[in-house]
């Protein structure tokens, strides 16, 4: 078993390969302009980060659409790269959801900004693009030999990219989507509330392809947040909740899968960006109760 840290990327998540992507090209052509240009998107999060960073070094105003769901340590990372922060406090009545009321406040944000421009990280061609990049040094590093990829998905970017690689170069790698129960990237779930950012989507993003992945697997917040305390205890990674996730599908697919076979996952962020949630035994408790027992028994078994 691998895993691939994206939490070394400058801004902290896998999110900075998007956001480089989507905005470099116009940058060098002229088309976004310091002092002129606005970029705005909606983001839970990472690539929020991402995106500030990239419009602090070149002189780009961002103004980020979030939600109540976004921590606190986030926003005050994107007011510390000056960006500008609406936070979207009322889900969508018909879903219950938030992602469709911040996607509606950026077109409304858009269409009243001049020279503003809008990422678009949900049907982005240039999203998946960087992250063939991903796999490629994911290959590179394990000399070709990749037998499963185990992958959050959100947006899809991250998915699709390493799909197209995949396929383009004739590996056999069986790719395993982990998204959030609850969420509405593919078919059979009914909507539910998620409490962890990052993974998951209450509508389908414009960059779904059916047929990027072999297989998919859903998590519970639970499963997260336990996946996330075991892999602290027995690895000492601290990690972020969609890292939890892959690690949590990885145990659930671990039956069946070959002896000898090369597993990667993919983690997207840090669990630095989760001490107050994932990482607090208060807040866990708040949530789902007493259940500790999830990870403090493994650890006490790797040490015995």
């Amino acid at each position: 078993m691998f895993a691939k840290l994206e939490r070394f990327n400058p801004g902290g998540s896998v999110k900075d390969r998007t956001a480089l992507s989507m905005l470099l090209d116009k940058i060098r052509s002229g088309e976004l302009q310091p002092g002129r240009s606005v970029v705005v998107e909606s983001s839970s999060g990472n690539l929020a980060v991402g995106l500030a960073q990239i419009c602090r070094y070149f002189g780009l105003r961002f103004v980020c659409v979030v939600d109540a769901k976004t921590t606190e340590q986030n926003i005050a990372i994107l007011r510390a790269y000056q960006a500008s922060v609406e936070v979207v406090n009322r889900p969508d009545p018909d879903s219950g959801e938030y992602l469709p009321v911040r996607v509606r406040r950026v077109r409304e944000l858009v269409a009243n900004t001049p020279h503003a421009f809008w990422p678009n990280q949900y049907a982005n061609p240039l999203n998946p693009i960087a992250h063939r990049q991903t796999m490629g040094e994911i290959v590179e590093a394990l000399d070709g030999s990749v037998d499963y990829l185990f992958c959050a998905v959100s947006s899809c970017g991250t998915l699709r990219g390493c799909a197209d690689y995949v396929r383009e170069h004739g590996l056999k790698t069986k790719i395993v989507a982990v998204d959030a129960v609850g969420s509405m990237i593919f078919d059979g779930q009914q909507p539910i509330e998620r409490l962890l950012p990052g993974h998951g989507a209450s509508l389908r993003p414009g960059l779904f392809d059916p047929d990027a992945a072999d297989e998919v697997i859903h998590v519970t917040d639970l499963e997260c947040v336990a996946a996330c305390r075991r892999l602290t205890a027995r690895e000492a990674i601290l990690a972020g909740g969609s890292s939890g996730a892959t690690v949590a599908a990885l145990e659930r697919r671990s039956p069946t899968i070959p002896e000898g076979a090369k597993c990667v996952l993919i983690f997207p962020d840090g669990g630095d960006r989760y001490l107050g949630t994932i990482y607090s035994d208060d807040w866990v408790r708040s949530r789902f109760g007493e259940v500790s027992h999830l990870w403090k028994e493994a650890a006490g078994g790797d040490q015995a």
